[in-house]
């Protein structure tokens, strides 16, 4: 038998057995090969320890309790978490070509496809704690269930340690995770589209767009800033992504030292090349220091200025106070959690302070809804906006102020994985993108049409920046037209045979109408609604019901527990019929859903967009609203 076959039958052997209860595997605990998630501290009583260890035995026959009990209670108190260390497969997680899969239907392949590529090292943040990003980004709570999610931020870490509830985050809870190269893509467009608005410019040559985070997802950064053209500063404490970046070559040069850092941004400027720029320490240094410069010699050395450390999780490792060092930090948070608060919050104080004085100088900053300036507000910093709203700050979100615009006009993350794990398969889908977007551009208005062109050249530089991390994967903004076009042209190309499995698509959440996030998604809806979940659950119902392989309802996104719904779905074509017609139905509905809700909150893209779809779709009908055109018909109306 070849080594091959054998580790195929393992492998289905591993995929169909179920927990492997007789005999139990070994316990290798965690292994030190692979990044781990921080120690968590749920601060439960005696009582909830039981009933947490309860929980988790409810999975094995009694027969094991007294001896998986013992090892759970130790991984609970030492972890903050109950992961089962013992039931992580032994085989390689990755995402395999579909083919490898054992299965009834290939839909259920699809579906296995994607979840491991979630969990795959090269993809998942900590793949042994089952995170795949954003520190707490969960695919599953342990390794033994599947478990709902519930809705409470002031109880999340303890509901986890007890085993009931996890944090799904966005495409972690739906699957549909497929490494940076989404948030490259949107990164790159909120760039783009930052130097338009702010900077009145396309060409970013010689521009430096300073911010920090080179993780999971705020790794992309510095790709992204490369392929925008500008010189892209990213500050991150953790060695280990650092390197990671720079080996994946994502990141161009890593340095220690501030002096070194000016120098090279001075230079950059100077010859206008595009450059990512690693610095190995604390972000706020790096914001004082770039002060200290304009103070010095009236340099001011940032143009754009953003922030996407993972202030959704500030106390168990999302954020690290510039007074600590990173191991210092770890320590702390886990031996004294309430002088660690004091410390990140005397922190975001100084770091927004920083950014206030360069941002009167004329750099332009936004939040990047990663709960930044939420929790820089509850530290008690000044990013207060005077007479704003509950979702307003001193700095708008780039969802008020870029994207929110976008997404109003249906465009969003469209994604797609080539089950086959056949390079070659993802890029005759790209050929097949492109070309959908170059024939429906010559038919669109003119901003649709820039939005078109931006990933047009998107799509023809992605070859080209080796952005495939775990499976064949790849991702584009598009509206609705473009979404249904480009998933018909892909199920007939399997049904040729020009693409040789099946094809999954889905989106991030972050999108038109995937997403309820006051404080990121919904930012720029300004009825009343953005409190609301409205689209996430009507997504979901809706996507359901017109075919869709799988949805998923979760919580989590960016901006922290409680604070967000996602709704998300994974359809698979298989180059049917009935494939291209649950596609049509389908992402008609997922698109077209969130902008109505759009148009009803005033945004005028919105309102022009759903009339243009309408116009497009006889059988599609949207009531629409009519706006107040006399304000002081209202005043009036309330005098009395």
């Amino acid at each position: 038998m070849h080594l091959h076959q054998h580790a195929l039958l393992k492998q289905d052997w591993e995929l169909c057995g179920g927990l492997p209860l007789n005999p139990l595997p070994p316990n290798r605990g965690r292994d030190p090969n692979v990044p781990h998630a921080p120690v968590r501290t749920p601060n439960l009583t005696a009582e909830e320890e039981r009933l947490s260890l309860r929980n988790a035995l409810r999975y094995f026959p009694p027969a094991l309790h007294s001896t998986l009990a013992p090892e759970f209670a130790q991984e609970l108190r030492q972890y903050g978490h109950i992961y089962m260390y013992r039931f992580c497969p032994s085989i390689r997680m990755r995402a395999y070509p579909i083919d490898e899969y054992p299965c009834q239907i290939r839909h259920a392949a699809a579906i296995m496809h994607m979840i491991m590529n979630n969990l795959d090292p090269a993809v998942a943040q900590f793949p042994q704690e089952l995170v795949t990003y954003g520190g707490n980004g969960q695919v599953f709570s342990n390794w033994a269930q599947v478990i709902p999610n519930y809705s409470s931020r002031e109880s999340y870490e303890k509901m986890f340690a007890l085993g009931i509830t996890m944090y799904g985050q966005m495409t972690a809870g739906s699957y549909c995770y497929i490494g940076p190269q989404g948030i490259v893509h949107g990164t790159l467009l909120t760039v783009l589209n930052a130097g338009r608005r702010y900077l009145g410019t396309s060409d970013l040559r010689g521009r430096v767009f300073v911010t920090s985070g080179l993780g999971g997802m705020s790794g992309a950064q510095a790709k992204a800033a490369v392929i925008a053209g500008c010189v892209g500063v990213i500050a991150e404490v953790d060695e280990a992504p650092l390197k990671k970046r720079h080996e994946q070559g994502w990141l161009m040069e890593i340095t220690k030292d501030l002096d070194h850092c000016m120098q090279r941004i001075r230079q950059a400027k100077r010859s206008k090349m595009a450059l990512s720029l690693g610095y190995h320490g604390n972000i706020v240094d790096l914001w004082e220091r770039l002060w200290e410069e304009y103070e010095r010699t009236g340099d001011l050395l940032v143009d754009l200025g953003s922030d996407q450390t993972s202030l959704h999780n500030p106390f168990s490792g999302g954020y690290y106070p510039v007074q600590l060092s990173f191991e210092q930090a770890n320590q702390l948070m886990n031996s004294d959690p309430q002088r660690f608060r004091t410390v990140v919050h005397e922190s975001l104080r100084r770091h927004i302070a920083a950014i206030n004085k360069l941002s009167e100088e004329g750099m332009y900053f936004w939040d990047y809804g990663n709960a930044f300036l939420l929790e820089a507000k509850r530290a008690g910093a000044e990013v207060q906006k005077s007479g704003g709203g509950a979702t307003e700050f001193k700095y708008p979100s780039y969802v008020q102020h870029i994207m929110g615009d976008i997404f109003s006009l249906g465009f969003g993350p469209f994604r797609w994985v080539c089950t086959s794990g056949n390079p070659s398969d993802l890029a005759e889908t790209d050929d097949i993108a492109t070309s959908v977007l170059e024939e429906i551009s010559a038919s669109v208005t003119e901003r649709v049409r820039q939005q078109y062109s931006d990933n047009i050249r998107w799509i023809r530089e992605a070859g080209k920046h080796n952005m495939v991390v775990g499976s064949q994967a790849r991702i584009l903004y598009s509206d609705q037209r473009g979404r249904v076009s480009i998933a018909l042209a892909i199920n007939k190309a399997v049904a040729d045979g020009r693409v040789t499995a099946p094809v999954v698509i889905s989106r991030d959440h972050h999108d038109v109408s995937g997403t309820d996030s006051p404080f990121r998604e919904t930012s720029n809806i300004y009825d009343g609604s953005a409190f609301c979940a409205d689209m996430a659950v009507q997504n979901v119902i809706g996507d359901a019901f017109r075919g869709a392989t799988w949805v998923s309802l979760h919580n989590g996104g960016g901006v922290g527990w409680g604070e967000v719904i996602n709704g998300g779905f994974g359809l698979v074509l298989d180059g049917s019929e009935e494939a291209g017609k649950r596609a049509r139905t389908m992402l008609n509905w997922d698109v077209s859903n969130g902008v109505a809700r759009r148009c009803w909150s005033g945004n005028s893209n919105a309102y022009e967009t759903i009339q243009l779809t309408m116009e497009d779709q006889p059988h599609l009908r949207v009531t629409m609203p009519y706006h107040v055109q006399d304000e002081h018909i209202l005043y009036n109306a309330l005098l009395h």
